[in-house]
């Protein structure tokens, strides 16, 4: 992925991203991502909306683009700098989605969300460096030896060793970093965008 969006989250009634700082006892502490990285609290109350659970919604009832890559195909389209702002004309907001996700749904995916998609590109591009992914290096060519003078040593029947499978990575998850009590959700727009189905059929907030 291109930047990092785990700890990264956006909250209602609260301008701007924040990083997840840790829990606390009345709600979470956070630090916006801007240049003063000022920490407050965020109260239980208010819904927090991790980036990296957020998707956008496709013509395909059944697929959702993860908002990770999206931020992927923005950039390889425009680098870090954003075509658009939230200020821009439907028609450029619209067009500048349709860039990226040709068949993103039209009816489920709102005006409000693509500007919210570019306002967060825009900060997250500007505050966290980009990571391109790692390629595996090349393995290199055993070296050419001279059969004439090299030893051959008498064949061996070898007991086959007995591997172990590896472990299963674990997961990342958020859970117990996040209150949920006492929530009242106060996200504007499409009401669905500020939940996390089970699918994860989330669109951008």
């Amino acid at each position: 992925m291109p930047y990092e969006l785990q700890e990264l989250a956006a909250i209602s009634g609260m301008p701007g991203l924040y990083r997840l700082v840790r829990a606390a006892r009345h709600g979470v502490l956070v630090e916006s991502l801007d240049e003063k990285a000022t920490r407050t609290l965020a109260p239980a109350r208010n819904k927090v909306s991790l980036l990296s659970e957020i998707s956008i919604y496709t013509q395909d009832a059944d697929e959702t683009v993860p908002l990770t890559e999206v931020f992927e195909r923005i950039y390889q389209k425009h680098g870090a700098s954003s075509p658009v702002s939230p200020k821009s004309s439907e028609s450029e907001l619209t067009d500048f989605l349709a860039g990226v996700i040709p068949d993103y749904d039209r009816d489920r995916v709102y005006l409000s969300d693509i500007k919210k998609l570019a306002s967060w590109y825009g900060i997250v591009s500007k505050h966290r460096p980009y990571v391109a992914a790692e390629t595996a290096p090349a393995a290199e060519a055993p070296a050419e030896t001279d059969a004439s003078e090299t030893p051959v040593p008498k064949a061996k029947k070898a007991k086959a060793a007995k591997t172990d499978e590896p472990a299963a990575g674990e997961p990342l998850s958020t859970g117990g970093v996040i209150a949920a009590t006492d929530e009242e959700p106060t996200a504007e727009g499409n009401p669905e965008a500020a939940t996390t189905p089970k699918k994860s059929r989330k669109k951008a907030e």
